[in-house]
């Protein structure tokens, strides 16, 4: 059985969505300053995010933990995914801030994970609907 046809693909992509969005926002709510400096990141928007970030794993953990992930719920946060990378990228092309080689390290992984976890959860919901399809066939 392919990893992609699991029961469980779905939910366990927003596992992983919960807990790099928990890794992440913990580190910037934990070491704002730190990294404010390294990055070039202001402080407030780094815990901004953070505190977000904390707040959306809490949601997304909430979401894999049903038995049946919510398909509209799950839909919308791959349109936030995608969003979150097109912000990262506004962010860094705006020159807004003088974002160090690290800042731009940071937001451009952050970008690349919500971008494949948002095909990721993508390919589960077309996996789920299409298996809903079948049992009803």
């Amino acid at each position: 059985m392919s990893v992609f046809a699991s029961p469980r693909f779905l939910s366990n992509v927003m596992w992983a969505d919960a807990a790099s969005c928990a890794a992440t926002g913990a580190l910037q709510v934990a070491f704002t300053d730190v990294l404010a400096n390294l990055t070039g990141l202001p402080a407030w928007l780094l815990m901004g995010t953070g505190v977000f970030l904390l707040a959306y794993a809490a949601v997304a953990a909430f979401m894999a933990s049903r038995a049946t992930p919510p398909r509209t719920l799950i839909g919308l946060v791959i349109v936030g995914n995608f969003a979150w990378a097109v912000a990262c990228v506004a962010l860094l092309v705006s020159g807004v801030f003088a974002v160090t080689a690290l800042g731009v390290a940071w937001v451009l992984a952050q970008a690349l994970c919500v971008v494949v976890l948002a095909e990721l959860q993508w390919t589960g919901l077309r996996r789920t609907r299409g298996g809903a399809r079948m049992a009803l066939a």
